[in-house]
């Protein structure tokens, strides 16, 4: 019991409940300067679901996607991506309902950190807070 709530603890942040709207496969935008342009998610990290259920992600979780559009260098092999805004409405805690015109991610390491130096358009607030090293390439936080 101890080992388990160890691990709980590691978490970076409060995930709040937003709705799940990109699914296995969709394609969504890049939103940094690292040369890609299309991404497609392959997988959600963390993604704890039903069986035969696709695994979808929602604004602040990351993602493995692939490159389909973009730089050579960066095609076709899977990297780690944090999504950064979604068409789909959410609810805040305040009320206050949610939406972005696209679908987009970032591109990032492992550990969250982000490969590009700058992002195109606004940032969910969520994604700051769950993911601080974003707040400081973020133009706008929505």
């Amino acid at each position: 019991m101890a080992r388990r709530l160890a691990r709980r603890r590691k978490v970076q942040g409060v995930k709040p409940k937003i709705t799940r709207c990109l699914p296995t496969l969709a394609r969504i935008k890049c939103a940094d300067n690292t040369g890609a342009r299309i991404l497609q998610i392959v997988g959600t990290i963390g993604y704890k679901g039903r069986k035969g259920r696709l695994p979808s992600a929602s604004v602040g979780d990351m993602v493995v996607v692939v490159v389909k559009k973009g730089k050579n260098e960066l095609m076709h092999k899977p990297m780690r991506a944090i999504v950064i805004r979604q068409k789909k409405a959410f609810r805040r805690k305040n009320g206050q309902w949610i939406q972005f015109e696209d679908n987009a991610a970032v591109l990032v390491d492992n550990e969250g950190i982000p490969k590009g130096s700058e992002v195109k358009g606004p940032i969910a607030k969520e994604a700051v807070e769950r993911w601080p090293t974003l707040g400081a390439l973020a133009a706008t936080v929505v």
